[in-house]
């Protein structure tokens, strides 16, 4: 499952094209759920990228620098030693 939400979206139709209507003050949050297909591969020169697939084909990319992937690392390694003490 995916879910999408964008603040102060507003878009317009016109001759088949879309076009940002209004200011460029847009943010959005993107959560996957149900998570069935990671991948990890470098990216560019000095990012790595992350990406999340699940069964309906919705899929989320993430590109980190080195420094963010290892925070990334380290959190599941704390995760992980978390759940072996119970």
């Amino acid at each position: 499952m995916l879910t999408l939400d964008v603040d102060e979206l507003l878009f317009e139709i016109k001759d088949g094209a879309i076009k940002n209507a209004g200011a460029s003050n847009k943010a959005a949050t993107v959560k996957l759920y149900d998570v069935s297909a990671v991948d990890v591969r470098e990216f560019g020169n000095d990012r790595v990228k992350l990406a999340f697939e699940d069964d309906e084909g919705n899929a989320v990319e993430v590109a980190l620098f080195e420094e963010e992937a290892h925070e990334v690392a380290r959190g599941l390694e704390l995760v992980e030693s978390d759940g072996a003490s119970d």
